[in-house]
Formats: structure tokens, C-alpha cells, sequence
């Protein structure tokens, strides 16, 4: 054992060295926004975790990663969840302590190209596994899906359009092993090779042959980013003073950030009033996001509100997602405690029952979502299968306002319009506000945290249905099956050689009267 082996024999050691290593993708995630690091960012996890003396200490490096990963994908929470982000951490890296085993299970030693090439296809299963157990709502989302780093880069964009954010995650996690493979097991370089290769040709096939949305006509549609203001009315006022600029432009829809009015319009006729008086004069629907406790039923919602000319539309969509203790206390019997040590939720929002698809004018439906509903890639595939021809998601990252969140934020609408086929706006209250096509690619400039302005858009619309909105999350269940396949397989070997093992050899019995050489003595 050298001399690094003898330092990682402590188990905290190599559990810090292990946090580390799976903290590392992150630098493939917006702000960095090192795309190409994701292609060997696992490479240094993995080879520790094939390093581990038992199953037992891969396990425990695989949670100890998935810590690491956790923790700092969401370390902008800190302000809002205070330590009890370190309990989340530990609480949902468990769920890599399995994926830690089987690494080991694969490639440990000086593996087989059988089980090199069963690792290519089981390990990529086995994370995409993880995250869709973690993009339950409940336990978060899927915020930091592996696959979301490759926002900005074109292939990878085609190929969500063909399998989601799921299929690029899945080829990410592949080149990876193969990547792990050629450095740490030379003797084996040919299903690694053979693996770079099948990825590079699905990648292309993906290119060629997916089909592209159709554009055809475009639309005018402006963001009213209001930027840091304290208080709902000054919010408002600034908002009404940016959307009155408006005026003349010729938009054909407004939208406003979440929670860009506190108070409930029905509640408020006052500023109903003012809202529909600036569609008159701007020619355009206003799409607003209300934050307050409803006056026609109990509770306190995040709404997507649309106004026009003549006041309420009567289209509203009740947000359905909520941001666990960011508006919701999961078990608040049990963790209500969170209030007293961050900024958790003082009391449950409510939540809404079903997507809504809007019409509003000028031959234009749009889906709505709020805040970190973008994340969720079937929300999007659900509005685009209701007709959808415009995602649009209003947000507001202001309380984490200096970290990465806001540009990690911005980036999920890339991956949502590319898998969708339809341009998608993300329009927030402090930045950053950004519009992508129907393939992903960033339209206009983005409206930065520092910036106070309201922007119009010229946003190219398009048809057609991509493969992912037509055949959805198959690349989950394909993964899944591949893990059952490997299961079976794997369990019916180990019956087969304990009934092939020969039986114990028994030594002969001797007795008072004689033995086996000399009978009768």
C-alpha cells in the first residue's frame, strides 16, 4: 500500500476525501459553468470508491459523495435551512451509498470485460435511479440533475429533446465509468473504448435524425424585472413604472416575477384597476404571480394571475409544487423546529390541483409555471401536450441573491424548451431573466441580478412534437429495467453456483473396532 493508500486507511479520512470528490461536479453547474468537467468530474469518486477494501467502505464512500454532492449543490440554502441543510445532506447522499456498492461490485480489482461492459450500462442506471427517487417533490426535486449541466451545449440539447434531461444524465454517467476504466484498469481498455464509441454514436444519431420543431411566426413578449425593492407596494409601484415603458412597443403579453403582487386582487380592486389600465395601455395581457392569502378560500397561494384590459381574465394557475420549508414545512409536527434556526416557512402555502394552459390574445396559449416547477421536465411535457406554445416559469431567487441559484435557476429553461419543442420564458423578480427557443438556445440578452428594466423579446415560435413529449420518461424505465435485468441475472448466478458447489468432503468416521486402513483393528 503506498503512501496515500496509508492515509486513506483512516475512515474519516477517506470519507472527507470521498465529500470531496462527489462535490466536484458542481463546477460543471452555472456560475462556473465548466460544462466539459461533467464528462470526468465522477472519474476521481468512482476510482476512490472501486479503491474500498469491502462493500461495506464503497457504501459508505458513495453516501459520503452523495454528502458532498448534496450539500454542495445546494449550498445557497445555508442562510434559509441553516445546519439542518447538513442533516438534508446526509439524509439524501444515503441514497448513493447503494451506487457506491455496485461501483466496487463492477469494478473492483482488475475486472472482466463482461463486467466492464455490464458497468456501462447497470451504473448509469444505478444514478439515474437516484435521481428520480430525489426529484420527488417531497424530498426536494429535481434540482442539480446531472444532465442539467449541459444547458448551453447544443448536442446535448437535441438529445434531451429525444429522452429528457434523464438521456443526457444517463451518457454523462457512462463516460464517466469508461473515462474511470482507462485510467485506473489499463488491462481492460477495450469495452471502455467500446463505450465512448456507442455514446458518441447515439449522440450523433441524435443529431441527424431527431426531429426538429418547426418554426413558423413569432411573438413580442416583454419581462418587468423589478430588481431588489423592499416591500410589496414599492414593488408594485416599480413594476407599474416599468410595464407603463412598455407602452407602444407592440408586446403581445407582460409578465411580471413570482410573487410580484402581495396582496389578493380580489381583495385589492384598487390595484386589479391599476393592472388592467396598463394592458390598455400596452396593448397586451399582463401575466402577474400573487403571493397573499386568498379571499375565496382559506390559505395562502402562489398564483399565476392574467389581467387584461378589463380587469381578471378568470385564468389563474395555483401553484402545485411547493419548495420544501422555503413555503412548506414537510412533517412541521416533527421538524417545525427548522423555523427557529433559519428562514423556513412560518406557515404552509397551499397548493393547486391541476396545469393550466392560457389563452391570451393574439392567437397565443401559453402554460404557466412558478418558480421551481421549471425543474420538473414532466410539468413542461404536460403543457406542451395541452397545446402549449409558450413555457413560461416566474420566479424569484432574490433571497439568494449573491450565490449561484439565480444563473443554475435561469439555465433549467434551456433543458425544459429543448425537450419540449417550445420557447420558454423565465421571468423573475431580482434576475436572472432569461428566454430560450423551441431548441434551447438563449434568445436576446439576460436580464442580470443587478439589473432594474423591463425587455421585450422577439421569441420565434414553433410545432411539432419532439420524441420526449411524445414517448416521455423513457429513459427512466429503460434504466429501471436494465437494473431488474441485472437483478435477476445476477441473483440467478449466485443460486446457480451454490447448486454447482461441490459437496464438503467428510472425513471417514473411526471407531473403537477398526479404521478405514486396517479394518478390525
Amino acid at each position: 500500500m503506498n503512501t496515500f493508500g496509508h492515509w486513506l486507511a483512516s475512515p474519516w479520512r477517506r470519507s472527507a476525501v470521498a465529500a470531496l470528490a462527489g462535490a466536484l461536479p458542481l463546477l460543471a453547474f452555472p456560475a462556473p459553468s465548466l460544462w466539459w468537467f461533467a464528462y470526468v468530474a465522477l472519474v476521481p469518486w468512482i476510482a476512490l470508491i472501486r479503491s474500498a477494501p469491502t462493500a461495506k467502505r464503497a457504501a459508505y464512500d458513495g453516501w459520503a459523495g452523495g454528502f458532498g454532492f448534496m450539500v454542495g449543490m445546494h449550498h445557497w440554502l445555508l442562510p434559509t435551512l441553516s445546519v439542518f441543510i447538513f442533516v438534508i445532506g446526509a439524509l439524501l447522499g444515503a441514497l448513493w451509498a447503494p451506487w457506491g456498492a455496485l461501483v466496487r461490485h463492477f469494478l473492483a480489482g482488475t475486472p472482466s470485460r463482461g463486467r466492464i461492459a455490464a458497468a456501462l450500462a447497470v451504473l448509469p442506471s444505478g444514478w439515474l435511479g437516484i435521481e428520480l427517487v430525489r426529484s420527488w417533490q417531497g424530498l426536494g426535486g429535481p434540482w442539480g440533475v446531472l444532465g442539467a449541466s449541459q444547458w448551453e451545449v447544443e448536442p446535448a440539447l437535441r438529445l434531451a429533446s429525444v429522452g429528457g434531461v434523464w438521456l443526457v444524465s444517463f451518457l454523462l454517467v457512462a463516460v464517466n465509468v469508461a473515462v474511470a476504466v482507462l485510467v485506473t484498469v489499463r488491462t481492460s481498455r477495450v469495452p471502455a473504448v467500446a463505450g465512448l464509441v456507442a455514446t458518441a454514436a447515439v449522440t450523433s444519431a441524435a443529431w441527424m435524425w431527431s426531429p426538429r420543431p418547426d418554426t413558423g411566426g413569432s411573438t413580442r413578449i416583454a419581462v418587468v424585472q423589478p430588481g431588489v425593492v423592499d416591500g410589496p407596494d414599492r414593488r408594485f409601484a416599480r413594476e407599474e413604472q416599468l410595464t407603463r415603458d412598455l407602452a407602444g412597443q407592440h408586446v403581445d403579453l407582460v409578465v411580471w416575477g413570482e410573487s410580484s403582487v402581495g396582496f389578493d386582487l380580489g381583495d385589492r380592486p384598487d390595484l386589479a384597476k391599476r393592472i388592467a389600465a396598463l394592458s390598455e395601455e400596452t396593448g397586451a395581457d399582463i401575466l402577474v404571480n400573487v403571493d397573499a392569502r386568498r379571499s375565496d378560500k382559506p390559505g395562502i397561494y402562489k398564483s399565476s394571475v392574467l389581467v387584461g384590459p378589463g380587469g381578471l381574465t378568470g385564468d389563474r394557475y395555483d401553484k402545485m409544487r411547493l419548495v420544501p420549508f422555503g413555503e412548506y414545512i414537510p412533517a412541521r409536527s416533527l421538524l417545525g423546529w427548522a423555523t427557529s434556526v433559519g428562514k423556513a416557512a412560518g406557515e404552509d402555502r397551499r397548493h393547486g390541483s391541476q396545469q393550466v394552459v392560457m389563452n391570451v390574445g393574439h392567437g397565443l396559449k401559453v402554460g404557466p409555471m412558478v418558480c421551481f416547477e421549471s425543474a420538473f421536465p414532466d410539468m413542461s411535457r404536460h403543457l406542451a401536450e395541452d397545446g402549449a406554445q409558450l413555457l413560461i416559469a416566474q420566479s424569484s431567487t432574490s433571497s439568494f441573491q449573491q450565490s449561484w441559484a439565480p444563473g443554475q435557476h435561469a439555465s433549467l429553461a434551456a433543458l425544459r424548451a429543448a425537450e419540449t419543442g417550445r420557447p420558454m420564458v423565465h421571468a423573475t423578480l431580482t434576475g436572472v431573466s432569461a428566454v430560450y427557443d423551441a431548441n434551447g438556445r438563449r434568445v436576446g440578452r439576460w436580464l442580470g441580478t443587478d439589473a432594474s428594466a423591463s425587455r421585450v423579446y422577439d421569441v420565434p415560435l414553433a410545432t411539432g412534437t419532439t420524441p420526449y413529449v411524445r414517448f416521455g420518461d423513457w429513459t427512466v424505465h429503460a434504466a429501471l429495467l436494465i437494473l431488474l435485468a441485472w437483478c435477476v441475472t445476477d441473483g440467478l448466478r449466485v443460486l446457480r453456483l451454490r447448486r454447482t458447489a461441490p459437496e464438503p468432503l467428510v472425513p471417514p468416521a473411526h471407531t473403537a473396532h477398526g479404521s478405514p486402513a486396517r479394518p478390525g483393528r
